[in-house]
Parts: C-alpha cells; structure tokens; sequence
C-alpha cells in the first residue's frame, strides 16, 4: 500500500467536505421562503439542504480518519478536538477544530428542529455561517493545496457565492419587514402559525349579534 495513501485521501476528504459545506449553506439560504415566490419549492430545497449536510459531516469524519491513520503528522484524539492543542499548526488546525463542533452543532439541531424552540433552532442555526467562514480559512492556513492557482480560484469563487446570496438575503429581509410590517411569524416548517405539530392560527373569534328588537 502506498505510504501516502492516507494523506491523499485526508487531503481529498477536507476538500469534498468544504465543498459540500459550501453547497449546504447555499442551498439553506435558497431554501428560504424569501427567496421564492412559490413555496412548493422550498420543500425539495430543503431536503437537499440537509442531505448536503450530512454528506459535510461523513467527510469532516473521513477527513479526520485519515489524518489519524497518516505517519506524516501524528494526530491523537486531543489534536483533533481541543482547539489549540496540536502542535503543527496550532491556529490554522484551532480553526478547523471549531468549525467542527460548530457543524455538529447546526446539523444536531436541525435533526431536532421538532423538539426545540424555532428561536433557539434559527439561533444555532446562524452558526453555519461561522462554521463556513472558520472551515474556509482552516483550508487556506492548514491544506497543502491552498497554493494551487485551482483552489484558490475555488476559493475565491464559492465565498464570493456565499457572500452574494447572504447580502441577498438580507436585503429581502429588510424589504419585507418594510413591506408587510404585520406579517405573521414563521414556524418551523417555514409556514405562518405557531410551533410544528400546532393547528396555526388561532381564529379570530366570532362577532356575536345581540338579541333584542331585531328581526321583529
């Protein structure tokens, strides 16, 4: 077996799991009802949005598979978790440490999303833009490939798409606020009406008609 074999595959697997992070924040700003006039979109862009998710997860776990089982650069379960405790690299490899748990944490939020509060959810939720940003710099300061004319244009390419489609969104929240001042929240399957499970919006009570000289 080549002696190499684990560090190109520990190479390969950070960079697939960047790029599907990518994706997966891309496709969950898309996702969002205000993007779309027709929400019978959203729905499918929502299960691709945590698809993607979950393949970012299987190969941030390839990824550090592979470093442990490489000779090169000899990682123990505490360089892997604890940020600042690897030796090589101790800031680029902090980096990476920190978008990991965030990532956890997004996507074991989301797979809960029926048993938390939306605010809390959305919340943690805001992380995966953290998680994108600390896994981005974790790959220029720490991947022996960010020198390469192929990665870096990569690089440029897909923070510029992030950074585009958030000011996007942004702005159609700012409009809509503008706009529709009493529209009523969002619960968590992104419809109007209270949490996932209710019965939406109460109705607004009936008008009763008093009795008296009317109708004789």
């Amino acid at each position: 077996m080549n002696g190499q074999l684990w560090w190109y595959l520990s190479r390969a697997s950070g960079v697939i799991a960047w790029l599907m992070l990518t994706a997966t924040v891309l496709w969950g700003i898309a996702s969002s009802a205000d993007l779309f006039q027709r929400r019978r979109r959203v729905a499918g862009l929502v299960d691709l949005h945590r698809w993607l998710g979950g393949l970012t997860v299987g190969f941030v776990a390839l990824h550090l598979a592979a470093l442990v089982a490489d000779s090169y650069v000899h990682f123990g379960p505490t360089d892997q978790f604890v940020p600042f405790a690897s030796d090589w690299k101790p800031l680029p490899e902090a980096l990476g440490v920190m978008a990991f748990w965030g990532l956890l944490a997004v996507q074991g939020t989301s797979l809960a999303i029926r048993r938390l509060r939306r605010r809390t959810w959305h919340t943690i939720h805001l992380a995966g833009y953290a998680v994108f940003v600390l896994g981005s710099f974790h790959g220029i300061t720490a991947g022996t490939d960010a020198t390469q004319p192929m990665y870096v244009a990569t690089t440029a390419v897909s923070m510029a798409a992030v950074g585009w489609a958030s000011i996007r969104r942004i702005r159609r929240l700012e409009e809509r606020s503008r706009t529709q001042p009493g529209r009523p929240a969002l619960n968590a399957t992104g419809h109007p009406g209270g949490p996932v499970g209710g019965s939406g919006p109460r109705p607004e009570p009936r008008t009763r008609v008093p009795t008296g000289s009317h109708g004789r």
